[in-house]
């Protein structure tokens, strides 16, 4: 009988079958593990192979309350930005894809709020998990609440004596608020606002497209509070002069506010007078104020802004309607300012009158490396003076002066000088 038992054999049903594609005890543990993800504490102390095992195959549908503390940078979370989007450029963000993963979350879980409707705590409860990893928002979209009731209704029920409450109902035009976000980001450095709707299709309205007083309220409230922001861009969001003051009140004293970019807005003389506060009293490196119907008055404060700046590197005034006075006040401006390093005044209204003006500026200047007066009328006259200062000037690296009537001669002049100041310092003593 004990012999019997000894000769047995088993023969499986499959003919394939065999002892080496049983999975190793390790893998089973692993398996389950992973089937009870977020159930055991034990991540941390399995070997970096095994963490690698895990997080290729956990599933990227888990909670973050789950994975968002306990699972490290790295291949579970590319798996997770590429599910969720097709598009996905780590080096944007760092070369880490849990910074992507968490700043397109909140980015996305931003712009699909509606006021009145997505309930707050949906964003803020995604906030602890995400507050250490977020460094920049890039905000495309922002929804309005559900459109409030026609204005012909709504003064039938003023006459009628129906008690309405007028500023809860222009609280309804309300964006997102930004406050209870920004103030626990507290690695935030980049913000990038647009105050639009990108998809209205027929339902089109100007009001979609515009950033409200009491946006900006609220907004420059919340700017106070985000201590590491270093840049705020808000484009295309009918800034006109009112509200860019009230942002500007927020930003006077701001310690870390670096870059300030208000392109494609409406804010005019009046706030650019706003904003050249902010020149003496903050320590903006980089400002961007394209395309803002700034006229002289304006550019004259810019310039008064200046002249008592000592950080500014970068100003953009292209695409404004300053003509020859707000241009000599710029000009004029350079004298006294060290750091200005590229001055961009394409697409005004400025004749030779300022290039004159710039070209005394140019014979001494040993700052600026970049000007550009592209689509300015600096004519024949114009093009002499700059290139007669260019001769003496040996820093300037770019001067664009295309579609400005220079004549030929004297655009040749001046591109010969910048192309000498372009060659390494080394060459030219060779030379």
């Amino acid at each position: 009988m004990d012999n019997h038992r000894t000769m047995r054999r088993i023969f499986a049903e499959d003919p394939n079958w065999s002892l080496e594609l049983v999975p190793r005890l390790s893998i089973r543990c692993l398996e389950t593990i992973i089937n009870t993800f977020g159930e055991t504490q034990i991540f941390e102390q399995l070997t970096p192979k095994q963490k690698d095992f895990v997080q290729e195959r956990l599933s990227p549908s888990l909670p973050l309350h789950v994975t968002a503390d306990v699972i490290p940078d790295g291949v579970y979370w590319k798996r997770c930005c590429e599910q969720r989007w097709d598009i996905c450029d780590v080096l944007d963000y760092g070369g880490s894809w849990k910074r992507m993963f968490f700043e397109r979350h909140l980015e996305n879980m931003i712009e699909l709020f509606i006021p009145g409707v997505t309930e707050l705590k949906t964003v803020l409860s995604i906030l602890p998990f995400c507050k250490s990893h977020v460094r920049r928002l890039n905000i495309s979209q922002l929804l309005l609440p559900v459109k409030k009731p026609p204005k012909g209704k709504m003064d039938k029920q003023l006459e009628s004596g129906l008690d309405i409450n007028i500023e809860e109902h222009e609280a309804s035009m309300d964006h997102f608020d930004f406050g209870p976000v920004l103030d626990q980001l507290i690695n935030l450095e980049d913000l990038r606002l647009q105050y639009r709707i990108k998809q209205c299709g027929l339902n089109f309205e100007w009001s979609m497209f515009e950033i409200t007083d009491r946006d900006c309220r609220s907004l420059g409230m919340a700017l106070k509070f985000s201590k590491t922001l270093k840049r705020l861009r808000l484009r295309q969001s009918q800034v006109e002069a009112k509200k860019c003051c009230l942002l500007v009140r927020a930003l006077r004293d701001h310690s870390s506010l670096r870059e300030l970019d208000l392109a494609h807005n409406v804010i005019g003389d009046g706030g650019a007078t706003a904003v050249s506060e902010l020149l003496t009293r903050s320590k903006l490196e980089k400002l961007n104020l394209c395309n803002n119907k700034i006229g002289d008055l304006g550019a004259k404060a810019i310039a008064q802004g200046m002249s008592n700046n000592c950080t500014l590197s970068s100003l953009n005034l292209c695409l404004n309607v300053v003509t020859d006075q707000g241009g000599q006040d710029i000009a004029k401006a350079l004298e006294n300012n060290r750091t200005l390093r590229n001055l961009h005044l394409g697409g005004n209204e400025m004749t030779w009158l300022t290039a004159v003006e710039l070209s005394k500026v140019l014979q001494k200047n040993t700052t600026l490396k970049s000007i550009n007066l592209t689509c300015n009328k600096l004519g024949e006259a114009g093009g002499k003076a700059l290139a007669e200062a260019m001769s003496y000037n040996s820093t300037l690296t770019e001067c664009d002066i295309r579609q400005t009537d220079v004549d030929e001669q004297s655009a040749a002049s001046i591109n010969q000088s910048v192309w000498a100041n372009q060659k390494p310092s080394s060459t030219l003593t060779s030379e």
